[in-house]
């Protein structure tokens, strides 16, 4: 299992389109997953944007919601622990 925050930091790169899937899947030694977790976040994104009085969107907004605050909150801890963390915990150690 992948760690969140390194999912949330492939599927942004992926989503931002500077990088070839495959070039974001070499540099982050996971190829097959990065086009999944690109379309996980994209489809999510939907459900985050969708009007409140849809009821097929309203079934999945709190639980979404919930998920996007997580992922942020990753991802600037992550970009925390790049800039002041230590070298170790970056490297898996």
């Amino acid at each position: 299992m992948h760690a969140l925050a390194c999912k949330a930091k492939v599927a942004l790169e992926a989503v931002k389109e500077r990088l070839t899937v495959t070039l974001i899947a070499s540099t982050y030694q996971d190829h097959p997953q990065v086009g999944v977790w690109k379309r996980q976040l994209l489809e999510a994104a939907r459900v985050a944007f969708a009007r409140p009085h849809d009821p097929a969107a309203a079934a999945h907004a709190g639980p979404a919601e919930e998920l996007f605050a997580k992922l942020w909150r990753l991802e600037m801890e992550l970009e925390w622990l790049e800039k002041n963390g230590s070298p170790r915990f970056l490297m898996g150690y």
